[in-house]
């Protein structure tokens, strides 16, 4: 079997999570998260949360299973009826592989709610640092986390063989005084660049001053501090089961639309049809 290329410097993603203590973004992943189930009326027996902050969930959640992210899971097959992916999976290696094994530990019906950083995340931040790195040295380094888009992520949830997949995205802007202080919260949240690939080497010395000045010019608030985006997603998907409901084959309708909305049908002149 052919090893997932690594991503992420694992080693330095469980030293920066360790050290983390700025928990405001997670905390609202989690709170979005107990909102949507407070909307099932269903009640869950067999619980595991996936998550590099274990005491955010304990208190929310004291019956679950706390997992740390890896690789391999720590699931066995048929073993829960909710797995929580909480604000971690997009610094997976392999997201889709973390998405088939929680639906493979999912009973029938299980359900799956995973949050995590969307691609809108940080924008303005790659934005500033990459104008600022070509005009400086006319390339690019890996500064900050790829990150995927939402319709992506949605796909994602197909592929992993989920049911009923939806994603959506809760978008929050941040203001910060200046670029260090932005790095400084990163870095608190554990978000720091934990790339495999990034630069060892110290960064041009003028790198991060004419990002700034780039990142002011562009994405100030009207106090004059640099706005920063997170976009958190949110996925949703069921383990497949037979009571499901399921969208109907094409052309099995027993009522026309043209009824349903009172109007008359019309048919396109031949060779318009498209």
């Amino acid at each position: 079997m052919r090893e997932t290329p690594e991503l992420f410097d694992q080693s330095a993603l469980k030293r920066q999570r360790r050290q983390a203590h700025e928990m405001f973004l997670q905390n609202r992943a989690a709170t979005e998260v107990e909102e949507r189930l407070s909307e099932i009326n269903r009640a869950f027996t067999a619980l595991a949360v996936i998550t590099p902050f274990p005491s955010l969930w304990q208190g929310r959640l004291p019956d679950a299973r706390i997992l740390a992210p890896a690789a391999t899971l720590a699931l066995g097959e048929s073993s829960a009826d909710l797995v929580i992916h909480g604000l971690a999976l997009h610094t997976a290696d392999d997201p889709v592989g973390q998405l088939i094994q929680v639906r493979r530990a999912l009973r029938p019906d299980g359900l799956f709610v995973g949050t995590l950083f969307g691609g809108q995340t940080l924008f303005e931040l790659r934005a500033s640092l990459a104008e600022a790195e070509v005009a400086l040295t006319g390339g690019l380094s890996q500064r900050v986390s790829p990150m995927a888009d939402i319709r992506d992520l949605g796909a994602l949830l197909q592929r992993a063989g989920f049911a009923l997949p939806v994603a959506d995205t809760d978008r929050v802007t941040v203001a910060y005084r200046d670029l260090r202080h932005l790095r400084n919260d990163l870095r608190a949240m554990g978000e720091g660049n934990a790339l495999a690939g990034r630069r060892r080497t110290p960064p041009p010395r003028d790198l991060f001053p004419l990002a700034e000045r780039i990142y002011r010019e562009k994405f100030s608030t009207e106090d004059g501090k640099l706005a920063a985006t997170f976009e958190i997603v949110t996925l949703t998907g069921w383990a497949p089961a037979p009571e499901q409901p399921r969208p109907l084959r094409p052309g099995s309708a027993q009522a026309r639309l043209a009824d349903a909305l009172n109007t008359i049908e019309t048919a396109l002149p031949r060779g318009e049809d498209t």
